[in-house]
C-alpha cells in the first residue's frame, strides 16, 4: 500500500486483515489485561489502564504503512503524540508524506512524527532541551548560574509504534548510542592549540599552564577552565602518538576509511586534531579547514537507544518477520520491553504462489564462476518473458558486476537502484522493474520496504517476478523481506540464492574450503542456516553486556538534562568533569595493543569487542580502586589486520591510544569484516605496526592477539603482494618493505613485550602457540560463538591488562578480578 497518489488518499479500503490488525494495536481482542507502568516520564493524562506492549505480524506487501497510520490516526484522535519508528530515513518520508493530507484533515499532523528510531530517540532528548546548544551557550558566555526552564508537565503522553521489528533490534538501534559532543572554537582556543603543537615537548599540564595563551583561555572562561584543563590532558596524551591512526587526506578534510568507504564526518578525538596540524604543516590542508576543524571537544553525555522505548507510555507495532526472530531477540522483547503479545495476521490472499524451495534453490559455486552463473539465471529468466530482481549485498559488488565481461551483452538493458540514485529516477525503476525481460540490479538495502507492483498480465502468466539474492544475510529476517519483493499479493514468483563460496567465509568460519565441499546439494541451506543462527544468539549475548553496562550512563545522562533545565550547577559541573576527564599523563603503568584479525570470517569477534570495550574498562578500574592503584592507569589500542586483498588502506586499521572506552567503541562500530582471500592472514603487518608502536617514546607494554587463521609464509607473502599491485604499489605504501611475522616477533621479545595469543580455530593453534612461546606470552583458545563468547573475551583481555598494570602486586589482582566477575560452573 506504500505509494498512494495524493488525490486517492482518502478512498482507501482497508481490507479485513488490516482492520484486524489495527484493532489488535489498539488493544482490542486479548483475553487478559496487563497494566505497562510508565517508566521515568510523568503525565498528567493517561492512555489506558489496560493497553498491552504488542505487535502484529502483517506479510510483505498487504499495507504495514496503512495500519500504521491508521493506528496513529486513532492514538492522535485521543490526546497522545505518536512516533511511527522506522528503519529508512526515505521510506519514512515516504510514509509521512503519503498520509500528510490525511493527518491534516483530521487536524492530528502535529501529533504524528515519522523517522527513523535514532531521529526520534534524539528529538525526545532535546524536547525540553537541546543539550548541545545548551552546553555550548552555557560555557561560550562563562555562566556561572543557570536560568531555570519551564518544563511543566507534558499534557500528551507519547506512544511508539514501531516498522519492522527485527531491524529495531539491530545493532544500529538496540545497540547503539547516541553521543552528543560540542566543539568550542574561537580565537583564544584556536591559540592555545597553535601553541601546544608549536610547543611539542610540553608533557604536563602545568608546563601549558605556563603558556599565554592558556592564560587567555583562563581568564575569558574562569568558570570552566577545569575542562580546558582535562581537555589539555588529552591533546598531550594524543600528542604523543597521534600518527598512530590510519587517516587520508581528501577534499581539504582529514577523513577515515570505514567499511571500505571514506567517512569524512568521523573525528577521532585529538588523533584527528592533531593530524589536521600535521597535514597543514605539510600544506596538504588549507588554513580555513584548519580553522574549521579544529577545537576543544566536550561530550555531553552517553544515551542508549536500548533504554528510550521505556520513556514512551505503550510500545506496538507491524512487523513482516515475527516468524524469523532468534530466541534471543524474542527474549528481548518479553523481558525488557514488556511485549507481552503477538499477533501472526494470516494472508488475506491465501497460500503464498512463490516457488522456492531451500533444499534445491539456494547453490554456492566457485567465485571465479559466480558472475557468470548469475548472468545464467538473468538469462534464463529473460528468455522466459519474466523480470528479475538481483539483489547485491553493496554498491560496490553490484558495480563490480554491472561492469564485468560476463554481463557486457545485456548490460544496455540493466537498470540500477542503489543508495546513491536520485529519488526521482529510484521511483521510475521500480516501476519499470515489473515489466517483461526487465532486469534490475539492487542493493540490499532496498530489499525492504521497497514495493515492485505488477500489473502486466504477461508478466504474471508467465511466472511473474524472479528474485535472485547473490550472498547470505546473516539475519534471516532480512532474506525473509528480500524474498518478499516478489510474489506478493497472490502473485506468482520465484526466488534463489546464488552465492559465491568465498562469501561464506563469515559463516563457515577460516576452514570454509574443507568445509564446503562436505555440505552442497540439500544440505546446504540447512548447515548454513544453523551455522548463522549460532551465530546470532552469540552476537546478542555481547549485546546483552554492552547494554547492562550502558544503562547506567543513560540514566547518569539523563539525570544531567534534568540539572541543566533545572538550573542544578553543582550537578552540571560534576557531570561534564566526570564525562571528560582526561587522561592520565603520570602513572600510566601499562599500554595494551589489542591486535585483531578483521577477514570476513571475524564479525562475530569484531561485534563481541565492540560490545565489551567498555565493560573491560569499567571492570579493570573497579579492581584497580579496591588495590588502591589508578583507576585509569592503563591505555588501549584497538587495531585490526586483513590481508593484501584489502590493498594499503584496508590491510591494517589502527585507533589512537585511549583512556576512554567509548572512543574505542565508536573506532570498532565502523569495522567490518571483510577480505582474506586464502586460509592465512597478515598477520606480520598487525606486529609489524605493534613494533613501531614500541619505537614510541611512550612504547607499548604487551600484544593481545586474537585470530582464526595461522601467519603467512615468506613464499605466500611475495605471492599475494605481486597478486595486489606488485611491489611497485606496496613499495608507495608504508608496508613497501615485505616482512614476515618471525622478523616482528623477535624485535618485540628483544623488548621484552609479550604476545598473548587466542585463537579461535584449531587451524591456528600450532601457530598462535609458537608466538605466544617465543614471547613468553598466554595462548589459548576462545570460542567467540558460543553464548558465553562475549563473556570470555572480556575476561582474556581484562585479565591481561590488570596482570601489566598491577606490576608486581599483577597475579594478585587478576584473582580479585576473577573472584568478582569469572563465574564458576559445578555439575
Amino acid at each position: 500500500m506504500r505509494g498512494i497518489d495524493a488525490p486517492q488518499s482518502y478512498l482507501l479500503m482497508p481490507h479485513v486483515g488490516q482492520v484486524i490488525a489495527i484493532f489488535r494495536l489498539l488493544g482490542i481482542g486479548y483475553e487478559t489485561h496487563k497494566k505497562i507502568p510508565i517508566i521515568n516520564v510523568s503525565y498528567k493524562k493517561k492512555i489506558s489502564d489496560d493497553l498491552i506492549n504488542n505487535l502484529v505480524q502483517v506479510g510483505t506487501g498487504e499495507g504495514k504503512s496503512v495500519v500504521m497510520a491508521i493506528t496513529a490516526c486513532v492514538f492522535a484522535l485521543t490526546g497522545v503524540d505518536v512516533n511511527c519508528s522506522c528503519y529508512s530515513e526515505v521510506l519514512s518520508a515516504r510514509d509521512k508524506n503519503d498520509f500528510a493530507s490525511v493527518f491534516r484533515a483530521l487536524g492530528i499532523e502535529e501529533h504524528i512524527d515519522y523517522g527513523t528510531f535514532n531521529k526520534l530517540c534524539e528529538q525526545l532528548l532535546n524536547e525540553q532541551c537541546n543539550v548541545r546548544e545548551k552546553v555550548r551557550d552555557m560555557i561560550a558566555t562563562n555562566q556561572s548560574t543557570l536560568p531555570v526552564i519551564d518544563t511543566s508537565v507534558r499534557i500528551r503522553p507519547k506512544v511508539l509504534l514501531i516498522d519492522e521489528v527485527d531491524v529495531f533490534l539491530s545493532e544500529k538501534f538496540y545497540g547503539g548510542t547516541y553521543t552528543p559532543s560540542v566543539y568550542l572554537k574561537d580565537p583564544s582556543i584556536k591559540e592555545l592549540l597553535n601553541s601546544i603543537w608549536q610547543n611539542k615537548s610540553l608533557k604536563t599540564l602545568n608546563s601549558v599552564k605556563a603558556l599565554p595563551a592558556y592564560k587567555t583561555c583562563a581568564t575569558k572562561y574562569s568558570n570552566w577552565i577545569f575542562l580546558f584543563d582535562e581537555a589539555i590532558k588529552d591533546m598531550l596524551a594524543a600528542l604523543r602518538s597521534f600518527q598512530s591512526s590510519t587517516y587520508i587526506v581528501q577534499s581539504d578534510k582529514i577523513v577515515y576509511v570505514e567499511g571500505g568507504s571514506i567517512a569524512d564526518n568521523v573525528v577521532r578525538g585529538y588523533d584527528t586534531i592533531w593530524a589536521y596540524y600535521h597535514e597543514k604543516g605539510k600544506d596538504n590542508i588549507s588554513e580555513s579547514s584548519l580553522n574549521d576543524n579544529v577545537g576543544i571537544i566536550l561530550n555531553c553525555g552517553t544515551f542508549s537507544y536500548a533504554e528510550m522505548p521505556h520513556d514512551f507510555e505503550y510500545i506496538a507495532g507491524v512487523t513482516g518477520t515475527l516468524q524469523t526472530l532468534a530466541k534471543a531477540e524474542k527474549d528481548i522483547l518479553e523481558e525488557v520491553y514488556k511485549v507481552h503479545k503477538m499477533t501472526y495476521m494470516p494472508s488475506v490472499f491465501g497460500s503464498s504462489n512463490r516457488t522456492y524451495n531451500p533444499r534445491t534453490d539456494v547453490r554456492a559455486v566457485k567465485d571465479s564462476e559466480y558472475f557468470m552463473e548469475i548472468c545464467g539465471e538473468i538469462n534464463a529468466v529473460r528468455h522466459a518473458c519474466r523480470a528479475i530482481l538481483v539483489f547485491f549485498e553493496s554498491q560496490e559488488k553490484l558495480l563490480m558486476f554491472y561492469n564485468s565481461s560476463e554481463l557486457s551483452s545485456i548490460k544496455h538493458d540493466v537498470q540500477i537502484i542503489t543508495e546513491t540514485v536520485s529519488v526521482k529516477e529510484r521511483e521510475l525503476y521500480i516501476k519499470r522493474a515489473a515489466t517483461v525481460g526487465r532486469v534490475t540490479l539492487l542493493t540490499r538495502t532496498f530489499g525492504r520496504g521497497t514495493d515492485f507492483i505488477c500489473r502486466n498480465q504477461q508478466l504474471l502468466l508467465s511466472g511473474g517476478i524472479h528474485v535472485l539474492q547473490t550472498f547470505f544475510s546473516e539475519e534471516s529476517s532480512e532474506e525473509y523481506q528480500i524474498m518478499g519483493r516478489g510474489a506478493r499479493q497472490g502473485d506468482h514468483g520465484s526466488y534463489r540464492m546464488i552465492l559465491s563460496d568465498k562469501d561464506l567465509e563469515w559463516v563457515l568460519g577460516a576452514s570454509w574450503k574443507e568445509e564446503l565441499p562436505k555440505i552442497v546439494g540439500t544440505i546446504l541451506y540447512q548447515t548454513l542456516n544453523e551455522a548463522r543462527n549460532a551465530r546470532y544468539e552469540s552476537k546478542c549475548g555481547a549485546k546483552h553486556l554492552s547494554i547492562k553496562q550502558c544503562r547506567d550512563k543513560h540514566q547518569a545522562s539523563k539525570a544531567f538534562m534534568v540539572a541543566l533545565t533545572t538550573g542544578n550547577m553543582e550537578t552540571v559541573i560534576k557531570f561534564l568533569k566526570e564525562q571528560n576527564k582526561g587522561a592520565n599523563l603520570i602513572t600510566v603503568s601499562s599500554r595494551t595493543v589489542l591486535l585483531m584479525d578483521a577477514t570476513g570470517s571475524m564479525s562475530s569477534l569484531l561485534t563481541a569487542a565492540k560490545e565489551t570495550v567498555c565493560t573491560m574498562f569499567e571492570r579493570a578500574s573497579i579492581v584497580l580502586q579496591e588495590k588502591g592503584l589508578p583507576s585509569d592507569a592503563f591505555q588501549m589500542q584497538f587495531t585490526v589486520y586483513r590481508d593484501y586483498d584489502c590493498e594499503k588502506d584496508g590491510v591494517l586499521q589502527s585507533s589512537s591510544w585511549e583512556t576512554k572506552p567509548s572512543n574505542l567503541r565508536s573506532f570498532m562500530t565502523k569495522i567490518t569484516a571483510t577480505g582474506g582471500d586464502d586460509y592465512e592472514e597478515a598477520i606480520e603487518i598487525g606486529l609489524w605496526h605493534a613494533v613501531q608502536q614500541s619505537e614510541q617514546s611512550e612504547g607499548i607494554s604487551q600484544v593481545i592477539l586474537i585470530g582464526d587463521a595461522p601467519a603467512k609464509d615468506r613464499p605466500a607473502i611475495k605471492r599475494d603482494r605481486q597478486a595486489n599491485g606488485g611491489e611497485a604499489y606496496w613499495s608507495k605504501t608504508k608496508y613497501k618493505t615485505p616482512t614476515h611475522y618471525t622478523d616482528e616477533l623477535k624485535k618485540l621479545k628483544d623488548e621484552n613485550i609479550p604476545v598473548h595469543a587466542f585463537y579461535l580455530d584449531d587451524g591456528a593453534r600450532n601457530n598462535f602457540q609458537n608466538i605466544a612461546s617465543q614471547t613468553s606470552g598466554r595462548c589459548e583458545r576462545l570460542d567467540i560463538y558460543s553464548s558465553q563468547g562475549a563473556e570470555i573475551l572480556t575476561h582474556f583481555v581484562t585479565e591481561e591488562v590488570l596482570r601489566k598494570t598491577g606490576g608486581d602486586q599483577g597475579d594478585a589482582i587478576v584473582e580479585l578480578y576473577r573472584a568478582k566477575y569469572v563465574k564458576s560452573f559445578t555439575s
